[in-house]
C-alpha cells in the first residue's frame, strides 16, 4: 500500500507507446516516459473509433490506428465502452476474489497493465478528457471546483453551479459528436436524470441518449444499441458513490463491486456476437487517514495570501489575492507540508505537462498554485466545506498509483 500511495511521474499526452522496460516486476511504472501517451484515458475513444473503422484524431492524439494497436483493440463493427466511475486498476486488482468475470479478463496478458488517467484524477476532469480525447488544459474542466474568470467566483462543475455554460466552457468537440456527424450510430446509456445534465452536455455530448432506471435496463439498452454497427457508451457510477460514502475498502463497496461484476458479465452474455467490449474508469480511490487531515482554516500560514481554494482534498488549486506572489504562496505551503505534498506554481505545472497543452483562455481557470497530496493526506477548508465533505472515508484526485492508474480491459462478445 505504501508503494501504491507514492506519487507517480506526470503522465504525458500523445501517441507514443510507453517504454515497457520502465515498468518493474510488480507492474508499477517507474519513469516519466512509462506513463500516458497511447496508454491514457484520452486515447480510448480515438482508439475505439479506429477499431470500428471510423478513426477520429484529436488535438492530442493524431494517430488513432496507432492507439488501437497500442491498446490491443481488435477490429469490430460494433463496440461498447463501459466507464465504471471510481474503479481504479489497483482497487480492482485487490478485490478480484469478489469478481469472477473481471478476474477472467485480468488473466489475459493484454489486460494486465494499468493505463493513466488525467490530472487531477477526478470525475469532472476525466469525463471531459475521455469524451473529447484531449486534456484538461484544452477542455477547461480541471477540477471539482475551479475559478470562473468571468465572475471571479468558484464554480462547481458537477452541477455547473456559478459556472460558464457547459458548451462555452468545454469547446473541444467530443469523439461522440464527431462520429455522429459522419453518420455513425452512436448511443449513450445511463440514468435518465443524466440525459440533459450540464456535465453530459459539456463532456459527453453527441450520442443518442437512452435512459434506464435499473442497471439491467441500462445494460440491455446498450446491448440493443450494439446490434447496429457503431459505438455505444455505458456509464456505471455506483463504485464511486459508495466509496465516497463508506470507503472503497468497506463491505458495502465490496457488495457493490460484486454487483458491478455481475452486470458486466451479463453485458457480455447479452451483447451481439463479435461486439468489442472495453471496460475502463475515470480514476481510482484511496482510504483517507484522519491523522493526515490538514484544515486550512486552522493554518494561518496556508491561508495567507490565498483568495479562494478550488479543486478537491487531494488536488487543490489555490487562487492568489491581488498583488500576492504565487511563488511566495507555494513556498509557504512547501515549508508547512514538506514531503506530504507536491506544491507547484501554475507555470511549473504547465511546463511539466500536468494538464496537457493549455489553451490561453483556460489558463486563468487553473490555480496560481497547485497542491498534489501524497500518502493519505487530505487538505480541506472547514470555512467553506461541509463537515461531511471534509471527512469522506475515500477520495481521489492526486497522482498516486491508486488514484491515477485505471484499467483498460478488453473483451469480445
Amino acid at each position: 500500500m505504501s508503494e501504491l500511495l507514492k506519487l507517480t511521474p506526470t503522465a504525458r499526452y500523445g501517441d507514443a507507446v510507453p517504454d515497457r522496460a520502465a515498468v518493474n516486476d510488480s507492474g508499477v511504472t517507474g519513469a516519466s516516459d512509462a506513463r500516458g501517451g497511447a496508454l491514457h484515458l484520452s486515447a480510448i475513444l480515438p482508439a475505439v473509433s479506429a477499431a470500428i473503422g471510423h478513426p477520429i484524431d484529436t488535438a492530442v492524439h493524431r494517430d488513432p490506428q496507432a492507439l488501437q494497436h497500442a491498446l490491443g483493440l481488435p477490429d469490430a463493427a460494433s463496440a461498447i465502452v463501459v466507464l465504471v466511475d471510481g474503479l481504479g486498476y489497483w482497487n480492482l486488482a485487490m478485490r478480484l476474489g469478489h469478481a469472477p468475470y473481471l478476474r477472467s479478463l485480468m488473466n489475459e496478458p493484454a489486460n494486465q497493465r494499468p493505463i493513466a488517467t488525467c490530472a487531477p484524477s477526478t470525475t469532472v476532469a476525466a469525463m471531459a478528457t475521455f469524451g473529447t480525447g484531449t486534456c484538461p488544459g484544452l477542455t477547461g474542466m480541471a477540477g471539482y471546483t475551479q475559478l470562473n474568470p468571468i465572475t471571479g467566483k468558484l464554480s462547481q462543475l458537477i452541477q455547473f453551479t456559478d459556472a460558464i455554460p457547459p458548451s462555452d466552457l468545454q469547446r473541444q468537440p467530443t469523439v461522440f459528436e464527431r462520429l455522429a456527424l459522419r453518420g455513425v450510430h452512436v448511443t449513450s446509456c445511463g440514468l435518465p436524470k443524466f440525459k440533459d445534465s450540464p456535465l453530459t452536455e459539456a463532456a459527453l455530448r453527441g450520442p443518442a441518449y437512452v435512459g434506464g432506471v435499473t442497471p439491467r435496463d441500462r445494460l440491455l439498452a446498450a446491448c440493443d444499441a450494439a446490434k447496429t454497427p457503431g459505438l455505444t457508451y455505458l456509464y456505471i457510477r455506483d463504485a464511486d458513490k459508495t466509496g465516497h460514502s463508506y470507503g472503497w475498502d468497506s463491505d458495502k463497496w465490496i457488495g457493490v463491486f460484486e454487483r458491478i461484476d455481475a452486470q458486466l458479465a451479463a453485458l457480455k452474455r447479452n451483447a451481439p456476437h463479435g461486439t468489442l467490449i472495453v471496460i475502463t474508469a475515470d480514476h481510482g480511490m484511496i482510504t483517507t487517514d484522519p491523522d493526515q487531515r490538514i484544515d486550512i482554516a486552522e493554518e494561518p500560514q496556508l491561508s495567507r495570501g490565498v483568495r479562494v481554494v478550488g479543486g478537491e482534498p487531494r488536488a487543490l488549486m489555490l487562487y492568489a489575492e491581488e498583488e500576492e506572489s504565487a511563488e511566495d504562496i507555494a513556498q509557504r505551503w512547501r515549508e508547512r507540508l514538506g514531503g506530504l505534498a507536491l506544491v507547484r506554481t501554475r507555470d511549473e505545472a504547465i511546463v511539466q505537462g500536468l494538464f496537457g497543452p493549455v489553451d490561453d483562455r483556460v489558463r486563468p481557470m487553473l490555480g496560481d498554485v497547485l497542491v498534489t497530496a501524497g500518502e493519505s493526506v487530505t487538505i480541506v477548508d472547514s470555512r467553506t466545506q461541509s463537515d461531511k465533505a471534509t471527512h469522506l472515508p475515500s477520495v481521489h484526485g492526486s497522482q498516486s498509483m491508486l488514484e491515477s492508474d485505471i484499467p483498460c480491459l478488453i473483451d469480445v462478445a
